[in-house]
């Protein structure tokens, strides 16, 4: 899926194939990866490098078209992957897809739960609607996708590890919904890191700040430009880098680590404001009065 350049920093298919991994090479042979949200950005991203890593990939998502788009690009790369259209929040449908993946496939051993979605608009305008399907697909999905796999690796006696894509919340506005629904996820995470360490399960989060990604052409363009301005490092980050960072924390060299959220956001969260929708006149105010010198201040 060679992306259109509208939103520079995007990567390329022949980016993902080549771009140098700090990850050794195949550090993932033999396991089955599964990626939601594996049609774009972060998802895409993770595919392809769990994939370069030794594993068989399998992408899902509701767009079957975008899903076939990375498989067929992964197989011309000689790369192992297939894709399911799913919608995360439909339960029937998650627990079909992990049954043929244990009976088909011999099982599961690390998923990485990348889909999701959100839209910019201050919280007064939410619409009822509009609430529940963020919650709905970031937080109730997510812990469909996670519990039934669990339960399927808890039948068959197995092992296994969970990576979810969640947020950097502090400084991060006008996706309330999305960061309530993320949150949720990150509690969720550290509830059960703990009941299903007896399982060999484990479970953990990353938390990305700004990524450059297909999302991005949802905010208006000038945002781009100031999404660099949100962190200390003064950047916005890539897909590659937060997929590095799962696959870190869900793979071996994780293993002594679960129930935590691993920020990959520049330090957006000590220091840093991602004004979504654009930075509303009060706030704005606010910065250009703490740039104009106090009285007394830079007299002569």
């Amino acid at each position: 899926m060679n992306l259109p350049p509208a939103i520079p920093g995007i990567l390329s298919d022949e980016e993902l194939a080549t771009r140098p991994s700090a990850l050794a090479t195949g550090l993932l042979a033999g396991r089955l990866v599964v990626v939601s949200g594996g049609g774009s950005g972060i998802g895409r991203a993770t595919a392809w490098l769990a994939a370069r890593l030794g594993a068989r990939v399998v992408v899902c998502g509701r767009s079957q078209e975008k899903l076939a788009a990375v498989a067929d690009a992964l197989a011309r790369a000689g790369l192992a992957a297939q894709s399911v259209a799913l919608d995360i929040r439909q339960r029937g449908a998650v627990d079909a897809l992990f049954a043929d993946l244990f009976a088909r496939c011999g099982g599961v051993d690390l998923l990485v739960n990348s889909a999701g979605g959100q839209y910019p608009q201050s919280a007064l305008d939410f619409s009822e609607k509009g609430w529940r399907a963020v919650i709905e697909t970031n937080l109730t999905g997510t812990f469909n996708m996670m519990q039934s796999l669990a339960r399927h690796w808890n039948a068959a006696g197995r092992a296994g590890s969970i990576v979810s894509i969640v947020v950097s919340p502090r400084g991060l506005h006008q996706v309330a919904h999305s960061c309530a629904a993320r949150a949720g996820v990150a509690a969720l995470t550290e509830s059960v890191a703990v009941e299903w360490a007896p399982l060999g399960i484990r479970v953990n989060c990353i938390a990305p700040g700004a990524i450059v990604s297909e999302g991005w052409a949802a905010y208006p363009a000038d945002i781009h430009r100031r999404y660099a301005q949100a962190s200390p490092l003064r950047r916005a980050g890539t897909a590659w880098e937060v997929a590095e960072a799962a696959l870190f924390v869900g793979g071996p060299g994780g293993a002594f680590i679960t129930g935590q959220t691993l920020h990959v956001n520049g330090g957006s969260n000590l220091w840093g404001e991602t004004w979504t929708g654009g930075k509303p006149a009060w706030f704005a105010e606010a910065t250009r009065a703490w740039q104009e010198p106090m009285a007394g201040e830079g007299g002569s």
